[in-house]
C-alpha cells in the first residue's frame, strides 16, 4: 500500500498528509492536488494526546473535525480509521481515511457520494482504456479505493484482482469502507487475495498491473531491484502495462535513511533498466518530485485516450512526461 500524508491541523498533501490529530497521517502517495505538510506550527495536548499542527500552502484539517473510529495494531500495521467531518474546511471533508504504521500513512480514502478521490487513485483509474482486455491487478489493495473507482467507471469491462499482505486491512475495509458491499455488487469482477503481492499471478497473465506497495512510510525495497520489474513484466499479457505509485519527496518514512525522493529515483532507474525508453512519469504536487506515478509502454494516442475517460479523469492524460 502507498503513503500520503495529511496534516491534522490544517491541510493536505500528495503522498503525505500530516494528521491533525495527535499523530501524523500519511498515505499511499495520495495527491489531492497535492501539497505537503511540512512546517510545524505548534504542539498542544488534546484529550490527553499530543496534537501536531502543520501548515503549508494549504491549510490542514482541524483536530476537532477528525474522529478516530478504529485504532489497533495488527501483525503488519498500526491501523487507524479516521472520519473527517463533512463541515471541515478541507478537500477531505466528509471522507474516511485508512492510516497504517506509526508515521500515519494514508492507504485509502473514501467519500460517501463519489468514487473520485482527487488523489493518485484517480490516475490509476485512467489505465483500463490503454490496455488490452483482461484482468487488472492491484498490488497493495488497501481498503479498495482504486478498485472501487475502476469497477464503477468501467461497467462490465474490467475484472480487478487485488493483493493485500495484511488480512486485518481487508477486515477493516469490509467493516468501515464498504468493501463487503463492493464484493457483493461485483462478485464476478472483484477478487481479493491475502499474501505477497509480488507473487501475484493469474492464468494467461494480467492486462494491467497497478503497483502501490509501501511499508513503514516508504516504497518496499524490492521495487528498487530490476529483477522485480522483470518479473512483473513477465506477468503481463501482450500489450499490457504497469502503472506505479513511486512516491516522492513528500513521503516520510519511519526510517530516516529511506528518503522519499532518493527511493523514488532508484525505483525509476530500476524500471528503466527493464522498460528502457518505454517509461513515463506523472508528477503530482506543488513542488517537483512531491509525488509521482510511472507508466510503462509507449505513450498512447493522447486524444484517443482522453475520449475514453470520464470528465473527472481527462486532465491526467496530458501530465505524462518521458523519464
Amino acid at each position: 500500500m502507498g503513503a500520503m500524508r495529511v496534516s491534522i491541523s490544517s491541510g493536505l498533501t500528495c503522498h503525505q498528509m500530516k494528521a491533525i490529530t495527535s499523530y501524523e497521517i500519511h498515505s499511499k502517495p495520495l495527491f489531492f492536488t497535492p501539497t505537503t505538510w511540512s512546517t510545524r506550527r505548534r504542539t498542544r495536548r488534546d484529550r490527553g494526546k499530543y496534537v501536531e499542527a502543520n501548515k503549508t500552502q494549504d491549510d490542514g484539517i482541524l483536530v476537532d473535525d477528525v474522529k478516530v473510529i478504529a485504532k489497533f495494531k495488527s501483525r503488519h500495521n498500526y491501523i487507524r480509521v479516521l472520519q473527517v467531518c463533512r463541515k471541515a474546511d478541507h478537500p477531505f471533508a466528509g471522507s474516511r481515511l485508512l492510516l497504517l504504521d506509526s508515521p500515519g500513512n494514508i492507504h485509502s480514502i473514501s467519500f460517501l457520494y463519489t468514487s473520485l478521490t482527487h488523489t493518485y487513485f484517480d490516475v490509476f483509474a485512467t489505465l483500463p482504456p490503454i490496455i488490452p482486455p483482461g484482468p487488472v491487478a492491484i498490488l497493495g489493495f488497501g481498503a479498495g479505493s482504486a478498485a472501487r473507482l475502476i469497477l464503477q467507471t468501467y461497467p462490465e469491462e474490467v475484472a480487478v484482482h487485488g493483493w493485500e499482505l495484511d488480512p486485518a486491512v481487508i477486515s477493516v475495509a469490509r467493516e468501515y469502507f464498504n468493501l463487503q458491499k463492493l464484493e457483493k455488487q461485483y462478485p464476478d469482477r472483484l477478487f481479493i487475495y491475502i499474501g505477497d503481492a509480488l507473487r501475484a499471478s493469474v492464468r494467461d497473465g494480467f492486462s494491467g498491473v497497478l503497483v502501490d506497495l509501501f511499508s513503514r512510510g516508504s516504497l518496499v525495497p524490492e521495487l528498487e531491484d530490476p529483477r522485480t520489474w522483470e518479473k512483473l513484466r513477465k506477468s503481463l499479457r501482450r500489450g499490457g502495462r504497469i502503472m506505479v505509485n513511486v512516491g516522492g519527496s513528500c513521503v516520510e518514512a519511519e526510517d530516516s535513511r529511506r528518503d522519499g525522493k532518493v527511493v523514488m529515483e532508484d525505483t525509476l532507474k530500476a524500471m528503466r533498466g527493464v522498460f528502457g525508453d518505454g517509461l513515463y512519469v506523472l508528477n503530482l504536487g506543488n513542488r517537483k518530485d512531491d509525488s509521482s506515478l510511472a507508466l510503462t509502454g509507449e505513450l498512447p494516442d493522447l486524444d484517443a485516450w482522453r475520449k475514453l475517460l470520464p470528465s473527472g479523469l481527462k486532465s491526467y492524460v496530458d501530465m505524462w512526461r518521458p523519464f
